[in-house]
């Protein structure tokens, strides 16, 4: 059984995210991703917001985080601008005279 549970965890992260009048997350997924997305910007070098007595392994440290209350979720809407069309002078240059080799 993993201590802390799933459950834990996201009760954890909305007890957060409603002090700071963000929505609730209820999904596995979205607590998985926050928690990846965390130990990731672990390894760039971010200050750790708990103790490290995990050696060191980001994700232990993460899920720590999460444990302690020391982490929210907020979901991003999408950018209304995200899908919009790029004129070809803002393109980036691709290159075309690389050749493609077939994978066999």
């Amino acid at each position: 059984m993993l201590h802390p549970s799933y459950g834990e965890l996201i009760d954890k992260i909305n007890q957060v995210n409603e002090e700071n009048g963000d929505p609730k997350i209820n999904s596995r997924y979205t607590l998985i991703m926050a928690i990846s997305r965390r130990a990731r910007d672990l390894v760039d070098g971010a200050p750790k917001m708990v103790e490290d007595k995990y050696n060191g392994r980001v994700l232990s440290i993460s899920v720590a985080e999460a444990d302690a209350g020391k982490m929210g979720v907020v979901i991003a809407s999408p950018d209304e601008d995200e899908n919009k069309d790029v004129p070809v002078d803002e393109m980036s240059d691709v290159d075309l005279s690389t050749p493609i080799d077939d994978e066999t």
